[in-house]
């Protein structure tokens, strides 16, 4: 029977829940908002099964490269769409050209993340671009596994916890299955996120009532007493309107007065200044058990490794045009030959170290001394009134040039 003792001991990956074959785990969520399975005893059968799929409790072997790739995709408009080269989107295409399946994740209705999967070119959209937070698998992994079965091809892309998940879940190599992961700093709370969105859309409200009233131009009939609905339109994490290396977080929300009318509203901001993503990228939002992740390193059994290839200007500058490169890391020979004969990747000598830019493919992310503090302020206050509370001047000095160290 799972049993989480020490949440630092579980990545959620939901390998457990979804193997159960009576169902009687579920995953509740705790105050930082992160989801842990729960047994219910009186219908638990004590077959163990949960247990040896847990990849806490069994990890893979640290794998080195077999070969690694620089890659931009040849379509501009997917590039820009895509949070690095476009690479994902290429893979994927490949598979759907093949009749098979990609699963990844998604924005939901209400702006949460979810895993899902797509059979068509179309749905591959939803699934492009960088989310900050962890989503929610579902189950996902018994889905791939019916297609397997089924002689489909599947592409299956998650987190590095979340494909040893599925590893260890399926138990045996398909020859039909590529596994992708990418490059992880760790996983923000959901929670977290939530009340970020709920917060910026009512500081929104909040400065465009001050702004109504204060001018006398603007009549009754355009107050915010007209504003019939405000909802969230667009979300991008890497916004590449000022370029890939200093990405924006993009928010774009809609105005629908009584009479029918749409306004739209751009919320931009440079990564190092939006809030969220300071908490993010100084390791205060994360899962506990990103800071000892047991994936890192090649040990999530991914085919590949994808991500943001930082430090190609000074490896392949040839190369760099601010508009984003993707890093492809092998692990397998299942697609080697493949990708060594394409022509939208050049391959990079492990001796100029790709990883000097990327650390966080072999380190996981160290635990802030006051990250309690930040949670138990959350808890109290929300997040912005925490993350202010929990930022000294100090503290944001160090945390800002950690950021801009990343530029």
């Amino acid at each position: 029977m799972i049993k989480v003792k020490d949440k630092s001991a579980c990545c959620g990956c939901a390998a457990c829940v979804q193997i159960c074959p009576k169902q009687c785990i579920s995953l509740d969520e705790d105050k930082e908002g992160f989801l842990y399975p729960t047994v219910n005893r009186n219908l638990c059968i004590e077959c163990g099964k949960c247990e040896a799929v847990c990849i806490e409790l069994h990890s893979f072997e640290v794998r080195e490269p077999l070969k690694v790739f620089a890659a931009q995709h040849f379509d501009e408009s997917v590039r820009a769409a895509s949070s690095s080269g476009g690479i994902f989107t290429l893979l994927a295409e490949a598979v759907i050209n093949d009749g098979g399946v990609v699963f990844g994740a998604r924005f939901d209705s209400d702006w949460s993340v979810v895993h899902d999967f797509t059979e068509t070119h179309e749905g591959l959209q939803a699934f492009r671009g960088s989310k900050y937070l962890q989503s929610r698998i579902g189950n996902t992994y018994r889905q791939a596994e019916k297609f397997l079965k089924a002689g489909r091809k599947v592409l299956f892309s998650g987190t590095p916890c979340q494909i040893a998940g599925l590893k260890r879940y399926l138990h045996k190599d398909y020859e039909n299955l590529l596994t992708v992961d990418f490059v992880c700093h760790g996983v923000p709370s959901p929670l977290v996120w939530k009340k970020y969105l709920e917060e910026t859309i009512a500081r929104q409200c909040e400065k465009n009532t001050v702004l109504l009233h204060s001018n006398p131009l603007i009549s009754e009939r355009g107050s915010m007493a007209g504003i019939r609905k405000r909802k969230i339109d667009a979300i991008s994490f890497r916004n590449k309107n000022l370029g890939w290396k200093k990405y924006s977080f993009a928010l774009t929300l809609s105005e629908v007065t009584t009479d029918g009318e749409k306004n739209t509203v751009l919320l931009s901001t440079i990564f190092p200044e939006n809030e969220y993503m300071q908490a993010f990228l100084a390791d205060f939002s994360l899962r506990p058990s990103c800071y000892a992740c047991p994936a890192k390193g090649g040990k999530s059994g991914s085919d590949l490794t994808i991500g943001d290839f930082w430090g190609i200007e000074k490896i392949a500058p040839e190369i760099d045009d601010d508009k984003g490169c993707s890093l492809v890391i092998v692990h397998t020979d299942k697609k080697v030959n493949r990708l060594s004969n394409n022509s939208i990747l050049s391959e990079i000598s492990l001796r100029q170290d790709p990883f000097k830019g990327n650390p966080s493919y072999y380190i996981s992310p160290y635990q802030p001394v006051n990250r309690a503090f930040f949670f138990s302020q959350f808890g109290k206050n929300g997040f912005c009134k925490a993350w202010k509370k929990t930022m000294s001047t100090k503290l944001q000095d160090r945390i800002l040039r950690k950021i801009y160290q990343l530029l």
